[in-house]
């Protein structure tokens, strides 16, 4: 056996020969066997337009304009029925140009006990001072020999007030009218303050007549009338000074 001397180099095996890997994948780029599946994309979602139908909206404008007329309706019906009770409990007695006295039912010269309640009331504030001037109203009803103003001014001057204090109205067949004549009664004067006097669930609607009219008012309620402050006749005279609110807004708007 040869022995291998150290100088010698070490004998080497052969070294295996290996292809070089082909590359993945084989067949040509874009050919069917190498082409990658798509990826699946879901279809974009449309958004659903909903069509709004005429009748639909209609009905929901005619439901809304009922739902508002029956809320809004009782609101002011309240609102103005608070109005008429507050102002009737809300005396403004201050010294003006002219005490105006609203007008009510007598008795072939007698104040009936409404109309003398109202008239006491301004015998008090005269006496207190505060107005040189009264104003009575009414005119006369069929079959009457006397007007309401003549049965007011007979009732104040037996109690002392001089008859050149007095001023009648005696044409008025209700209160705008009686209002109308006082204010023209007045503007020839130059007079606008006034103190009205009637019963107090008639004040708020006699203000408002005054003002439209160009007058300045104040207003003070009769003490003592036979129409009671909380009885169920107040109420009553209330809703239909409500009303009567309501139609002198109407013809005067």
């Amino acid at each position: 056996m040869s022995r291998l001397s150290d100088t010698q180099p070490f004998a080497t095996r052969p070294t295996a020969v290996v292809a070089p890997a082909e590359p993945y994948p084989t067949a040509a780029v874009g050919s069917p066997e190498t082409e990658w599946p798509a990826p699946v994309r879901e279809p974009a979602s449309r958004p659903v337009v909903r069509r709004r139908s005429r009748w639909g909206g209609l009905v929901r404008w005619l439901v809304t304009g009922f739902v508002f007329v029956a809320v809004a309706v009782p609101l002011l019906a309240l609102s103005l029925v608070v109005a008429i009770y507050w102002q009737a409990r809300t005396d403004q007695t201050r010294p003006a140009q002219a005490i105006v006295v609203l007008g009510s039912a007598q008795f072939n010269g007698r104040p009936s006990p409404v109309l003398r309640a109202r008239l006491d009331r301004a015998l008090e504030v005269y006496r207190d001072g505060m107005a040189p001037l009264v104003v009575v109203t009414g005119g006369r009803q069929p079959g009457d020999q006397f007007t309401e103003a003549e049965a007011s001014r007979d009732y104040l001057v037996e109690r002392g007030v001089p008859t050149e204090a007095i001023l009648l109205e005696n044409e008025g067949r209700d209160s705008w009218q009686s209002m109308q004549g006082v204010a023209a009664i007045l503007d020839a004067r130059g007079l606008s303050r006034v103190l009205l006097v009637s019963d107090g669930f008639h004040l708020f609607r006699v203000k408002l007549m005054a003002r439209d009219l160009g007058l300045t008012p104040y207003a003070t309620a009769a003490r003592g009338s036979p129409i009671r402050r909380g009885g169920p006749a107040e109420f009553s005279y209330v809703v239909r000074e409500a009303a009567g609110v309501l139609v002198h807004l109407w013809q005067t708007r």
